[in-house]
């Protein structure tokens, strides 16, 4: 059987060897530094100990927790045990948390002490930062491990989609497949001589994925417990970061610190990689006012089918402001309708080496894979002349009003138009005629101000009147998801509140 990369050995120690590998800066002040080969060390003791306790490889083993130097530390020595680690979003509710541990056959938990005071009470559990038995220093094997040698199908990580309705998905990838897109990576020198901001949760594909590339890249990465804007913003200033990366919400949340933007330097930022969302043009200027030196990637990718997609163009003609990219080299590309029908738009579907092996235990479910090996992403795309395509929608957010398909990105893009709109969030709510009609929530630029009935005025203006919001609510932020994404459920579940409520505003 050939045999591939350890995805918890994509570094090497011993070239790195006092490289600083991770800074992650405390709550309380200070900050947690240590070296590739102090990390490794640690690791390796993970792994030890993991199988000096009789666990075996293929068996699980979950981690909750906030982002930390034991979460990664743990993550590696899981992965070279042969171990498959479960990444859990400790913002999901208690019973959901306990439904994925029993679904993955989770045999230990590892993890932050107030995370583990809830689930699964009889499940064995390490915990971080603990000067006590429990801790996990009192759990290491000191000592060198040699990596499991795994095999093409071997499992390395089993991740949870956050879906937000129903039990998440769980998601099963190979050592083989996320080795492949680490050596991808790396082959674009994404990362050279850069200095890594990550403040994305570990147990989204996002940060697990960069985690891994900034370790093979041998880069130092600044990484804090979980995002919050203040502390973003220092961290930037204070450890010259150069290359992050983000979601929409949060840049709009940033850019409301106006006063800590003004006393802070960030002219270290040469990269700002977005994710989840594209960048609308006005928080593309106002990143481009706030990051003048700052190159703007709309980054694309799936837990299912990973992060490499999307690249370049190879004869060098410049990726528009809203597109995501050019086919990369590596990976099979085609646009699909609902029967099945090749087009310039419609349903991307993907393959490439990177591709999960299939979702965990369900059965209830479609394969999301076509009799020729494409994932079906449920991802709508564009795909313009040149060969770039632009992200349009979810097909799974598509709604129908009064016989017309509308995706809320389209009226949202239509909204942010406005220059004094920052961002927009569109979803449907019941309607007796049109069966669903679009209400918006809005928030503005910083000192900016606009009537709701302007905004009407301007989407009827500018865009097909089928398009225009019914209803627009003026915030100040949206509540996000674990993964920093907008929460559309909520949004949706208040707007129908608000709607149905008698002197709604609107």
């Amino acid at each position: 059987m050939k045999q591939t990369t350890n995805l918890g050995a994509l570094f090497d120690s011993r070239r790195a060897g006092q490289h600083i590998a991770f800074i992650a800066p405390q709550d309380g002040g200070g900050a947690l530094e240590i070296t590739y080969a102090g990390l490794s060390e640690r690791a390796d003791g993970i792994g030890r100990a993991l199988l000096a306790r009789g666990y075996r490889p293929g068996e699980r083993v979950a981690i909750l927790g906030r982002n930390s130097i034991d979460y990664v530390a743990s993550l590696l020595g899981i992965l070279r045990a042969g171990l498959v680690a479960v990444p859990i979003n400790f913002k999901f509710p208690l019973a959901t948390i306990d439904n994925i541990l029993q679904d993955s056959g989770a045999r230990l938990l590892l993890g932050d002490g107030d995370r583990l005071a809830g689930p699964a009470p009889s499940l064995a559990r390490v915990v971080f930062h603990s000067a006590g038995t429990d801790g996990l220093d009192a759990f290491l094997d000191p000592g060198e491990l040699t990596p499991f040698a795994a095999g093409p199908q071997d499992l390395a990580l089993l991740l949870y989609t956050s879906g937000s309705t129903g039990m998440p998905k769980g998601v099963r990838l190979t050592h083989a497949s996320h080795s492949w897109v680490v050596r991808t990576r790396l082959a674009n020198h994404e990362l050279e001589g850069e200095r890594v901001l990550i403040a994305a949760p570990l147990y989204h594909m996002n940060a697990l994925a960069l985690v891994l590339l900034t370790l093979a890249s041998h880069v130092t990465t600044v990484l804090l417990p979980q995002f919050n804007a203040p502390d973003y913003i220092r961290a930037i200033s204070r450890y010259r970061c150069s290359w992050l990366t983000a979601v929409p919400p949060m840049i709009a949340m940033m850019l409301q610190e106006k006063t800590l933007l003004q006393q802070s330097d960030l002219s270290s930022v040469r990269v700002v990689r977005m994710g989840s969302a594209p960048v609308n043009d006005s928080l593309f200027k106002q990143i481009a006012q706030l990051l003048p030196g700052a190159r703007i990637i709309n980054a694309y990718g799936t837990t299912e089918g990973g992060p490499v997609v999307f690249g370049p163009h190879p004869d060098g003609i410049p990726t528009p402001r809203q597109a995501a990219g050019y086919a990369h080299e590596q990976v099979q590309l085609r646009l699909r309708d609902p029967q099945g029908r090749e087009g310039q738009r419609g349903i991307l579907e993907l393959k490439s080496p990177g591709l999960m092996q299939g979702y965990h235990q369900r059965p209830d479910l479609r394969p999301p894979f076509t009799d020729d090996g494409y994932y079906i992403t449920g991802d709508v795309f564009e795909r313009d002349d040149q060969g770039f395509y632009t992200f349009v929608g979810r097909l799974d957010d598509m709604f129908v009003s009064g016989a017309e398909n509308i995706y809320p990105s389209e009226v949202e893009h239509l909204i942010e138009q406005h220059p004094a709109v920052q961002q927009a969030c569109v979803v449907p709510v019941a309607d007796e005629i049109k069966g669903t009609k679009p209400v918006a929530w809005v928030i503005l630029r910083p000192g900016q101000q606009v009537g709701v009935d302007e905004l009407k005025a301007f989407t009827l203006r500018h865009g097909a009147p089928y398009l225009h919001p019914r209803h627009i609510w003026l915030v100040d932020s949206f509540p996000l998801a674990g993964t920093n994404k907008v929460d559309r459920r909520a949004l949706q579940l208040e707007a129908e509140r608000r709607v149905n409520q008698p002197g709604a505003p609107a």
